[in-house]
C-alpha cells in the first residue's frame, strides 16, 4: 500500500534529506513537498495524507500555529514536528497542540527512520531528551496535568479505547494518542496499567473526581 507523505520545510536541503529518508526505509511512497505554509495547506485541502513532516519555522508563520492550523484542516493526520529547535518546553507544547512526535534535526537517520515507522504504525515519538529530562524532574510540576490530560486520564481509567475517548471528548484519535502520551511521561509509565497503578499511587486529582483511590 502505498505510503502518501508531505513534508513541508522552506529548507530544499532538508527536504532532500527528509526524502532520502523516508526511500530508503519506507517502500512504496508518495511524496509531496511544500516550501512554505500557505503550500502546505493548499496540498492538504486537495490530497489526503498519512503523515505530515512539518518545520516549525516556516514563512509567513510562527511558532505552532502552523501545527495548530494543519491539525484543524486535517485532523486524522498525524502530523511530526522536524526541527532544529529543541527545548523541552517547545517539544511539550508541540505535542500538547497535537503532534503525533517531535524530531529534532540533529537525530540521526536510524532513529528518524524509526520514529517515522512509529507513528505510521500508530505511536507517538517523543525524543530521548525529554524522555531523560522527564526522568530527573523531581519537583511537584512533574505530576501536574493540563485540564485536557485529566480529561484523557480519567477514561483512561475507566478503560476506554482512544477511539472511545476522542468520541467521548470530540477531539481526534490521533489528539488522544498525543494526551495519553504526554500523561505517560508525566507519570513516567510505559504503559495504560502502569498508568493507573501510578496514578493510584499518587492520588492524583482530577476536575470531575475525588483523589483516585
Amino acid at each position: 500500500m502505498n505510503r502518501n507523505i508531505l513534508i513541508v520545510d522552506d529548507h530544499p536541503l532538508v527536504r532532500d534529506a527528509l526524502r532520502s529518508v523516508l526511500e530508503g526505509s519506507l517502500s512504496d511512497v508518495i511524496y509531496s513537498e511544500a516550501g512554505d505554509f500557505n503550500t502546505a495547506l493548499d496540498f492538504v485541502s486537495k490530497s489526503d495524507f498519512d503523515l505530515i513532516l512539518l518545520d516549525l519555522k516556516l514563512p509567513g508563520v510562527e511558532g505552532l500555529s502552523a501545527l495548530i492550523s494543519l491539525r484543524t484542516h486535517t485532523p486524522t493526520t498525524p502530523i511530526v514536528v522536524v526541527s532544529h529547535i529543541e527545548d523541552n518546553e517547545t517539544v511539550q507544547s508541540a505535542l500538547r497542540c497535537g503532534a503525533s512526535g517531535f524530531i529534532p534535526k540533529s537525530t540521526s537517520r536510524e532513529v528518524i527512520s524509526q520514529a517515522i515507522q512509529l507513528v505510521l504504525s500508530g505511536g507517538v515519538f517523543v525524543p530521548q531528551q525529554l524522555i531523560d529530562y522527564g526522568a530527573t524532574e523531581t519537583n511537584d510540576d512533574a505530576f501536574t496535568l493540563t485540564k485536557r490530560q485529566s480529561a484523557v486520564l480519567e477514561y483512561v481509567l475507566l478503560g476506554y479505547s482512544n477511539k472511545q475517548i476522542a468520541h467521548e471528548l470530540q477531539i481526534s484519535e490521533w489528539t488522544v494518542k498525543s494526551h495519553v502520551a504526554a500523561i505517560f511521561r508525566v507519570l513516567k509509565v510505559r504503559n495504560r496499567v502502569e498508568a493507573v497503578l501510578a496514578a493510584k499511587q499518587l492520588g492524583i486529582m482530577t476536575p470531575n473526581s475525588e483523589a483516585i483511590t
